[in-house]
């Protein structure tokens, strides 16, 4: 019988259940990904952090402890369901870099290019060598395998030192909305810098361990590919995506075909770069910087891209981390602590050090370092590629992926710390549940501003007396802004008592009668109290209310609210709409 032409078509279909297993699994995660990331940003933490945990709980380490039958039906360690979770897994974090190259605005990247590369070169060049000097020196300590070559382990060890998360990086400078400032241009050109190198010597060293005399061979040719990638892309890729993009939005069913082009193009630059023996992420990264430089590119393309890689699949990649190994069975405490100590040490001077060469002022050295501290999924891909070669211990995996997660972890909180980068307040975390009053009874100003005004202390905590707000008039001196919009009444106060923003929100079935010799009437009031000191707060949400209540759909569809849920999810969507406009 003659050979099928086409292997794939002889393969055994996948079982049903083992198709039902990986959505029941993925469904888990995703849950548990999107439920701890929201805990987390509502804790002013990275959202990374929460989809971090939420793979360590459904993990070996926690669920895997609890109900060891549940978590390998869930998330089996081989098999073809493994194999599909894996690349769902990879394929999301293809895809989430692809995003975040879409955000890198390449006229910044050239402005600041020289200090990024300057922190990139510290940031690599110290850590690599306090890995190396260590592992050569303390090998059975660090874990190193009997049999393996010395000189690979330190290698290794050295690189694993050395890398920095990309992924996480970016997703931590998106969460503290940090991705579009100076620093952030410094630390994304660096962190390219310093994973492309690391991977490209670990392109090597991998060489090494398959065939020692096509070495000289292999890091040239992996060299020369990766930088001529590099160069057409944004040279002559970037003009020819320029012209094929208003043909694809003209001749194709927009949105669909722009979104579709740009994830084919983000597919096409990965394979290429995995294919030459560095990871699939920068040739999406690369992709997506081109494809965002284009002003071709629409706002509508660019925001269902972004919401739903960062909502789906990165939360799913994330996650997918921490169930990668059982930190509890191959847990070495004395290992752990050296590993995170030479690991955060070395990075945080050589980040610092670069950014003091590339002239940054103290706090942002400092803070540069912390963030080029975050290993995450890199080092922890750079683990499991050396752990399934048989250069390193599970003992010292472990320590990896803990040390990932930890320097992820603090990255956050500690730039946070050092900046203080400013946070603009957002309208619909002003609103609380009692203080939204579906059913006003009130039928004058005076008697709205009372009704309105009595839950105020109860809500936030007593820290306001009601008394204080009803004496509030309607006159400049006492109201920063009044504004009617339609059928909507707009007051904002300043005081004293309070530190955030908060609106109460009142609802008329009969309507409010302005004044006694005025009938119009209002059905919708908008107390906003916010810090005495701060009027530009004030004068800023007055502005969003208006800008959303000017359409008269957005009043019929809060009079149809029947409760807070309803209100504030209408607040939401809408104001992230108009945003997106």
């Amino acid at each position: 019988m003659a050979a099928c032409p086409f292997p794939f078509v002889m393969m055994a279909p996948v079982h049903s259940n083992t198709i039902t297993v990986l959505l029941l699994s993925m469904a888990l995660l995703l849950v548990a990904a999107r439920i701890l990331g929201e805990l987390a940003h509502r804790l002013r933490q990275p959202a990374v952090v929460g989809e971090l945990l939420a793979g360590v709980l459904l993990g070996p380490t926690v669920l895997g402890t609890i109900a060891p039958e549940a978590n390998a039906f869930l998330f089996p360690g081989t098999g073809p369901g493994a194999v599909a979770f894996d690349t769902i897994a990879g394929v999301g974090v293809t895809l989430f870099l692809m995003v975040a190259g879409l955000e890198v605005d390449l006229s910044n990247v050239w402005r600041k290019g020289r200090t990024g590369l300057k922190v990139g070169i510290a940031g690599i060049a110290i850590p690599f060598a306090a890995g190396l000097l260590g592992a050569w020196h303390l090998p059975r300590f660090f874990g190193a395998q009997p049999h393996v070559d010395p000189l690979l382990f330190a290698l290794f060890l050295a690189i694993a030192m050395s890398i920095s998360a990309l992924p996480v990086i970016v997703k931590t400078l998106l969460d503290l909305n940090l991705y579009r400032s100076d620093f952030a241009v410094v630390v994304i050109s660096a962190a390219v810098f310093n994973d492309l190198v690391g991977w490209i010597i670990f392109a090597v060293v991998l060489g090494m361990i398959d065939n020692a005399a096509d070495l000289a061979h292999g890091l040239t040719r992996t060299v020369t590919l990766a930088l001529g990638f590099v160069l057409f892309v944004f040279t002559a890729g970037r003009k020819l995506i320029h012209r094929l993009l208003p043909y694809v939005q003209a001749y194709t069913w927009w949105p669909g075909g722009e979104i579709g082009f740009v994830v084919i193009l983000t597919l096409l630059g990965a394979s290429f770069t995995e294919w030459i023996g560095i990871h699939a992420i920068f040739g999406a990264f690369f992709i997506g910087m081109a494809v965002g430089d284009s002003p071709h590119l629409r706002q509508r393309s660019r925001s269902i891209i972004d919401q739903f890689v960062v909502n789906i699949f990165s939360p799913v990649f994330f996650a997918s981390i921490g169930l990668k190994v059982n930190f509890i069975a191959h847990f070495d405490g004395p290992l752990v602590l050296a590993v995170l100590a030479v690991a955060c040490g070395c990075k945080l001077v050589g980040g610092a050090a670069g950014a003091k060469w590339g002239r940054l002022g103290n706090r942002e050295a400092l803070a540069v370092g912390f963030a080029m501290n975050s290993r995450g999924a890199m080092e922890i891909i750079l683990g499991l590629l050396a752990l399934e070669q048989g250069i390193i211990s599970r003992e010292l995996f472990v320590a990896l992926v803990i040390t990932a997660i930890l320097t992820s972890m603090m990255s956050g909180p500690m730039i946070q710390a050092i900046l203080r980068p400013s946070r603009k307040a957002r309208l619909e975390d002003s609103f609380h549940l009692g203080l939204f009053l579906p059913e006003l009874r009130a039928d004058s100003m005076r008697a709205v501003i009372e009704e309105m005004a009595a839950p105020v202390g109860r809500v936030l905590g007593g820290r306001l007396e009601p008394n204080r707000i009803r004496r509030v008039r309607c006159g400049p001196e006492d109201v920063a802004c009044a504004a009617i919009v339609n059928d909507v009444l707009l007051l904002a106060a300043g005081l004293e008592e309070i530190s955030r923003p908060s609106v109460v929100t009142g609802i008329s079935t009969g309507g409010i009668r302005l004044s006694p010799l005025d009938e119009q009437r209002v059905h919708v009031v908008f107390l906003i109290l916010s810090p005495a000191d701060d009027p530009a707060l004030r004068g800023d949400m007055v502005a969003e209310l208006s800008r959303l209540y000017s359409d008269p759909a957005m009043i019929a569809q809060t009079l149809q609210c029947r409760g807070f849920t309803e209100f504030l999810a209408l607040i939401r969507t809408s104001t992230v709409s108009s945003q997106q406009e």
